[in-house]
Parts: structure tokens; C-alpha cells; sequence
């Protein structure tokens, strides 16, 4: 099971809730803001998720624990619980009422879920989950989709990052941004783009198969992730305009005004998401110089070794 298709499927009942649902309920106040009501406890949400998760232990229960193994397992496992803490917990109902709230619950299924989720290596894992009788034959169907020449396409580095791209520029347009807070479908589907680009433009970086050549160019794209994300959140933090008009009567509660919320959530997408961008692309340069080193080594060493056989 690709790891695109498990984001596909934690979100696909979400988007099937009913377009109205939140606007019938208070929007949370910071006295009440972790009051059990405000935790979302949907079956669209919390099904696929329990199910996400199980399918991946038992998996994993059956995989040689190597240590290796133990680190992904521990990513993937991050990931889930920042999906369950993005989807679940008081955030989702909050990001109704704030905007950085909203951007807040973008950053965690960009910067958190995505990547940690697509450094677990998951399709292995949850291959194991299967009957033994079954993996072969699912491994290979999985394997033939993943060399179709479109899915080749749109997997490239450079195709990820601009599709990546294109979806957070694309939904911070006013007009759709403000119709996903009005319809949960809508709401919906921008989440299921943001974390499926965000998985697989972080695969297409480090994904399980990547020559360790590309690490040079991974680099470059994270770094020109953090730029673009960055000049996004500038242009939300310095904005004297007010860009989304449908928080002005629902931020009062809060103690801010819309425009005040706004630059606040233009900060959370420049600031932190720049850092983590950042931090990823130094950990991406090491690994280059890494394998690069080593590569060095072995062809330095190749020519001594062909000398002594000679001799």
C-alpha cells in the first residue's frame, strides 16, 4: 500500500461529513477550549485513523525488529499521532475561530505528519500486514502502478515540489480559503491536498529507492520550499489588508481582531515552518556529503585494490 493511499483513506469519510456540521456548533472560547465537546470524535475521522494504525502494527509486529526498523516505526508513529492530534483534538474546531489556529493544523500535516509518515518507509510494512500468501502479489500491483510513466511524472522531485507549491499558493486564495471555512467537504479536501502533496513531495525527496545522488538536489528543494512558504507568511504577516473577511466577528472572543490574527498566522508559516524547512535541508546536506564522501572513498580505494591484485 503506496503512502500516498493511506492519507487517501484517512481522510475520504472525513470529506463525506456533512457540510454544515460546524456551524451549528459554539466555536471554542479559551475558557472552555479543551472541554470534551470540542475534541472531534467523528467516525469519518477517528475509523480510518484506528485503522491506519493498526493495519501498520500488526505489520510491523511481524517485521525482524532491526534498528533501522525501530527508527521508522518511531517516525511513522510520530506522524499518526500529529494526524490524531491535527484531526482530533480541540485544534480542528479551533481553526473556525482563528486563523492561525487553521494554519497552525496546515502546519502540522505539511511539516509533521507528511514528512515523518514518508520517512517510515510505510509500504513495506503495511505489506506485512497482509496474509503471506497475498504480499507478492499486492507488492507487485502496487509496484506496476509506481512505474506507470504518469505516476512516474508526478512523483519526480520537480513535479512534487511544484504541485506542492501550486496547493498551498492555490488554497490561500480569499475566495477558497473562506469556502473551506464554511463547508466541512471543502475543509475536507484541503486537508487531504495539503498532507497527500506534502507526503509526496517529501517521498519524492527521501523516499525509500532514491539514489543517494539526489540527496544534492533534495536539498535545493527543501531549501526552495522554506523560501516560497516563507515569502507567503510575509506577505500575511505585513499585509495591512485584511484577507479573509469571514473571521472579523470570530476572533473577538479570542481578544484579537482579524487583521491581528492574520499576521499571527502569517508569523506561525514564516518563522516555524521556515525553521523546520531548514532544519530538514541541513540534515538532507549532511547525508549528501555523507554518501558523497563515501563514494569518494571507494573510488580512491578501487584503483589500490586492482594494484595489490595485479601484483
Amino acid at each position: 500500500m503506496p503512502a500516498s493511499s493511506i492519507g487517501a483513506f484517512v481522510f475520504l469519510l472525513h470529506a463525506m461529513h456533512d457540510a454544515d456540521g460546524n456551524s451549528a456548533e459554539a466555536l471554542p472560547a479559551p475558557d472552555d477550549l479543551w472541554a470534551l465537546h470540542h475534541w472531534t470524535f467523528e467516525l469519518s475521522i477517528i475509523l480510518p485513523l484506528l485503522l491506519m494504525g493498526s493495519w501498520y502494527l500488526r505489520g510491523a509486529l511481524r517485521r525482524r525488529n532491526h534498528s533501522i526498523l525501530r527508527w521508522r516505526h518511531l517516525a511513522f508513529a510520530s506522524g499518526w499521532l500529529s494526524l490524531v492530534f491535527a484531526l482530533v483534538s480541540p485544534l480542528h474546531q479551533l481553526g473556525d475561530a482563528l486563523f492561525s489556529a487553521h494554519m497552525l493544523q496546515h502546519e502540522i500535516l505539511i511539516l509533521i505528519a507528511a514528512p515523518l509518515i514518508a520517512a517510515s518507509h510505510c509500504s513495506v510494512t503495511f505489506l506485512y500486514a497482509l496474509p503471506r500468501m497475498h504480499r507478492k502479489r499486492v507488492g507487485a500491483l502496487i509496484s506496476g502502478i509506481e512505474r506507470n510513466p504518469l505516476v512516474c511524472l508526478l512523483t519526480a522531485p520537480l513535479s512534487a515540489w511544484l504541485i506542492h507549491a501550486a496547493a498551498l499558493w492555490g488554497w490561500h486564495i480569499p475566495a477558497l480559503y473562506q469556502a473551506t471555512v464554511r463547508s466541512d467537504v471543502i475543509h475536507a479536501v484541503q486537508h487531504l491536498t495539503f498532507f497527500l502533496t506534502g507526503l509526496i513531495f517529501w517521498s519524492a525527496l527521501y523516499g525509500a529507492g532514491r539514489s543517494s545522488m539526489s540527496y544534492g538536489m533534495a536539498t535545493l528543494y527543501t531549501f526552495g520550499t522554506a523560501v516560497h512558504c516563507s515569502a507567503l507568511g510575509a506577505l500575511l504577516t505585513f499585509s495591512t489588508v485584511l484577507w479573509y473577511p469571514i473571521y472579523t466577528e470570530r476572533t473577538q472572543i479570542w481578544h484579537l481582531t482579524a487583521l491581528e490574527d492574520q499576521q499571527l498566522g502569517g508569523l506561525l508559516m514564516w518563522v516555524p515552518s521556515g525553521l523546520v524547512f531548514i532544519a530538514i535541508g541541513v540534515l538532507l546536506f549532511a547525508k549528501w556529503l555523507h554518501t558523497s564522501d563515501r563514494r569518494l572513498l571507494h573510488t580512491s580505494m578501487a584503483p589500490a585494490s586492482a594494484r595489490k591484485e595485479a601484483a
